[in-house]
C-alpha cells in the first residue's frame, strides 16, 4: 500500500527489480557487480524513514555489510582477471562464494540479517527475505565450491532452526525461518536451477501470505497473537501457514522440501537428510507452540482489542486460506 501511494518508493522499487535483472542476465562478471550495486543503492531509499530513527540505523548498517560484500566480490573479479594461472580456483571460489553469502545473510555471515529484519517494515521485509536472494543465488551457481556450501548449508540449518527458539519477535521469528530455508535453497540450486525456481516461488508464497496477514493486523510480537481477540478464521489462517512454511506434510511447503530429501536419499547422503530432517522438526515444534498457545488463549472480556478489517482485506485473507487449504490437497495427490 505504502509503494502504490508513494511515487519515490515506486520508482525505486522498479530500479530494484531492473538492477537484479541486469545482475543476472549480464555475460561478465564486472556486470554483475554493477547489477548488484544498483540494487543495493536502490533499496536503501525503500528501507530508509527520516521520521523513524530505527529505519536509519537499518539502512547504514544494510549499507555497511552489502559495501563490505561488494568490495569482497570485487577483489574476487580482479583476482580472477589478473592472477587467474598463479592462484588456486578454490580459494577464489571459496572467496567468492563467501562475498554472495554475506548478501543474501547465510551463516556463518548471518548476524546482521534478524537485526535488519528487526528494523524495517513488513513490507520490506517481504523484499529482502525473497527478491534480494534472487541475484546473489543465481551468482552463487555460476562458481561454486561444493565442500565449502555443504558446510554453509549445515550451518544454515542448524542456526535457523536453533535461532528461533527463544524469540519473541515474530520479524526475528521469520528471519531465522528465512535462514533455515536458506540452507534449502542453496541445496536446492545445486541440484538444479529449476528446483530452485520452484523452492522460491512457493517459499515466496507462503512468505507473502504470512507477511500479508500480519501488516493487515499490525502484529510484531508473538505476545500479540495470545492478547489480540482474533477471528478463528485468522488463527485457522496462520495456523495453516505457519505449519506449511515449516515444510509439515502434506501442505504446500513440503512439496520442494519432499524432492530434495529424496534426491539426498538416492545419493545416499544420509547424514545431511538427518540434519534436513530434524531441523524441520525444531522449526515445527516452535511454531505448533506458538500456534496452539494463540488457539488456547482467548481473552473475551478485552472488547477493546477488537479488530476492524475492511471486508476487501478479509476476502483476501479468505483466499490465501482457500490456496493454503487446496494446495495441501494437490500436493498430495501430485506426490501419490
Amino acid at each position: 500500500m505504502y509503494f502504490i501511494n508513494n511515487s519515490n518508493k515506486m520508482f525505486f522499487l522498479f530500479i530494484l527489480i531492473f538492477s537484479t535483472l541486469i545482475s543476472i542476465s549480464s555475460n561478465s562478471w564486472f556486470g554483475c557487480w554493477i547489477g548488484l550495486e544498483i540494487n543495493l543503492l536502490s533499496f536503501i531509499p525503500l528501507i530508509s524513514n527520516s521520521n523513524d530513527l530505527m529505519s536509519v540505523e537499518t539502512s547504514l548498517k544494510y549499507f555497511l555489510i552489502q559495501s563490505l560484500a561488494s568490495i569482497n566480490f570485487l577483489f574476487f573479479i580482479l583476482m580472477k582477471i589478473s592472477l587467474m594461472k598463479n592462484f588456486e580456483m578454490n580459494n577464489i571460489s571459496i572467496m567468492m562464494n563467501s562475498s554472495m553469502l554475506m548478501k543474501m545473510g547465510s551463516a556463518p555471515f548471518h548476524f546482521w540479517f534478524p537485526n535488519i529484519i528487526e528494523g524495517i517494515s513488513w513490507m520490506n521485509n517481504f523484499i529482502l527475505m525473497t527478491w534480494q536472494k534472487i541475484s546473489p543465488m543465481i551468482l552463487l551457481s555460476y562458481y561454486f565450491n561444493k565442500n565449502f556450501l555443504i558446510i554453509v548449508i549445515i550451518m544454515n540449518l542448524l542456526i535457523g532452526a536453533l535461532g528461533g527458539l527463544n524469540q519473541t519477535s515474530l520479524r526475528k521469528l521469520l528471519a531465522f525461518s528465512s535462514i533455515n530455508n536458506l540452507g534449502w535453497m542453496i541445496f536446492s540450486i545445486m541440484i538444479s536451477e529449476n528446483l530452485w525456481l520452484f523452492y522460491i516461488i512457493i517459499y515466496s508464497f507462503m512468505i507473502l501470505m504470512m507477511i500479508f496477514l500480519f501488516f493487515m493486523l499490525n502484529m510484531f510480537f508473538i505476545n500479540q497473537l495470545f492478547i489480540n481477540n482474533m477471528n478463528f478464521y485468522i488463527k485457522l489462517n496462520l495456523l495453516i501457514n505457519f505449519l506449511s512454511l515449516g515444510g509439515l506434510p502434506p501442505f504446500l511447503g513440503f512439496m520442494p522440501k519432499w524432492i530434495i530429501i529424496n534426491f539426498l536419499m538416492i545419493n545416499k547422503f544420509y547424514f545431511l537428510t538427518f540434519i534436513f530432517v530434524m531441523t524441520s522438526l525444531i522449526i515445527i515444534y516452535y511454531y505448533i507452540q506458538i500456534i496452539y498457545s494463540s488457539f488456547m488463549f482467548n481473552y473475551f472480556k478485552m472488547k477493546w482489542m477488537n479488530f476492524f478489517i475492511k471486508n476487501k482485506f478479509i476476502l483476501l485473507i479468505n483466499l490465501f486460506s482457500f490456496f493454503s487449504i487446496t494446495s495441501m490437497i494437490l500436493s498430495t495427490f501430485i506426490f501419490l
